[in-house]
């Protein structure tokens, strides 16, 4: 199991998996456990704030370090509007340079999505930061595949991961229940669907029983 220190990114098998839920979950149980959390979202697109819905469900400081109107990869997004790519150093620096005892750093789409300038990914990051990663999964049908592909792309770089289920349903089928069993990687968590409609009070209190975090106890 991976262990929350310093920078930790948080990726997915492809876009709308839940990655920005997952990330004000893992946020609010941390703070819950009396760490310090400071969020990135490493690029934002389109009309939506990820970071500031992470601050409203969480309470943690959250700021996009790049952000583009079209709703595309980052890499089209920031081409189609001529506003500046994000360079991998400011990136890195970004997460270096956060006092907090833990960073998590949210992506956009899936792993290998270009984010920034000569088209560095949320795999590059990881690698040149030596965090590990949380990769955010599907519940049904093709999340197999999909999250052994995402898994593997990270293994082949020596980056450690753990899996959570990003919108558990509120009736989970056949196929729900087999992918438990059949899921790869370590399971950190699951979240229910619909988490995000909660209260931030109700959200905050949730998120702990989310996720199997280790104590901070158990960091030293």
């Amino acid at each position: 199991m991976i262990t929350f220190e310093g920078p930790v990114l948080v990726t997915g098998t492809d876009t709308g998996v839940g990655k920005t839920v997952t990330t004000a979950g893992l946020a609010a149980a941390l703070i819950r456990q009396g760490r310090s959390v400071d969020v990135i979202k490493i690029a934002q697109t389109g009309d939506d704030d990820d970071a500031a819905e992470i601050t409203r469900l969480s309470g943690a400081p959250a700021r996009a370090l790049a952000s583009y109107p079209d709703p595309l990869a980052p890499y089209a997004a920031a081409r189609r509007s001529g506003l500046p790519l994000l360079k991998l150093a400011e990136a890195a620096d970004a997460a270096l340079d956060s006092p907090a005892e833990v960073v998590l750093l949210e992506g956009a789409g899936g792993l290998l999505v270009q984010l920034g300038q000569d088209g560095w990914t949320a795999r590059d990051l990881a690698v040149e930061l030596g965090c590990p990663a949380v990769v955010v999964a599907r519940a049904g049908l093709g999340t197999l595949n999909h999250t052994t592909l995402t898994l593997e792309a990270l293994s082949r770089r020596g980056i450690d991961t753990a899996v959570v289920i990003g919108a558990w349903p509120l009736h989970p089928g056949i196929a729900e229940y087999e992918n438990l069993t059949d899921l790869p990687g370590d399971r950190l968590g699951w979240i229910p669907d619909g988490a995000a409609n909660l209260d931030p009070e109700a959200f905050r209190l949730a998120a702990a029983e989310w996720f199997a975090l280790p104590e901070p106890e158990a960091l030293h």
